[in-house]
């Protein structure tokens, strides 16, 4: 059996490993562009707020554009939706963008910490609760049920205004739904099934449990 002539504890890797273990670093501009997508939701759901809130006070051109966002592709502007209904379709709408943003949070903290680098946020107060015990199946479930959870939002906005869609709309995001939700099952059990290490070592050599 070939043994290693690095002395216990030396960090030092030879060049090829090196340079494969230093590529996880090509990740960062992917994170960061996610950082650049969060700005664009946070000004998208302001944009909405506006509009929601000069249309309450009776600006017809805000109007106008509440009920352009929450009116299905194809079909007609002039489609006449209850004020109550817009309202609530809007307000999931900003709900949905909230959604989405929690999971850019997920993946850009989450994977950063479990793919590329430790964050050291052990001792932050703001440090999230889920960081702490973070690796990449833990990762793959929370994705999966806030995918769901879009999902959801989504569902709930089309049978709300379930007279704008027909009956083959309906039916396919009903099951795009479903399968959402199956496919989070099957991830969840395979994680179960699968063994897990009592703790795992982190750069520094230190148990993390």
């Amino acid at each position: 059996m070939k043994t290693s002539t690095r002395p216990p504890g030396d960090p030092r890797l030879r060049p090829l490993p090196q340079l494969i273990f230093m590529s996880r670093w090509l990740q960062l501009p992917l994170y960061l562009g996610l950082i650049v997508a969060q700005g664009v939701y946070v000004w998208q759901f302001w944009l909405e707020l506006v509009h929601l809130l000069q249309a309450t006070m009776g600006d017809l051109e805000s109007a106008q554009a509440v009920i352009a966002s929450v009116t299905p592709p194809g079909v007609s502007a002039n489609f006449k939706m209850g004020r109550e209904t817009i309202t609530m379709l809007l307000v999931l709408g900003l709900i949905d963008v909230v959604m989405i943003s929690n999971l850019l949070i997920m993946v850009i903290i989450g994977g950063y910490e479990t793919f590329v680098s430790r964050m050291d946020l052990e001792n932050h107060p703001d440090q999230p609760e889920w960081l702490s015990h973070v690796n990449a199946s833990v990762l793959k479930v929370k994705l999966a049920t806030a995918i769901i959870g879009i999902s959801s939002i989504h569902l709930l906005r089309t049978f709300i205004n379930a007279q704008a869609y027909d009956t083959k709309t309906l039916f396919y995001q009903t099951t795009i739904h479903v399968a959402f939700l199956f496919s989070a099952l099957a991830i969840a059990a395979v994680d179960r099934i699968l063994p897990t290490p009592s703790h795992v070592r982190d750069m520094n050599g230190n148990d993390r449990h």
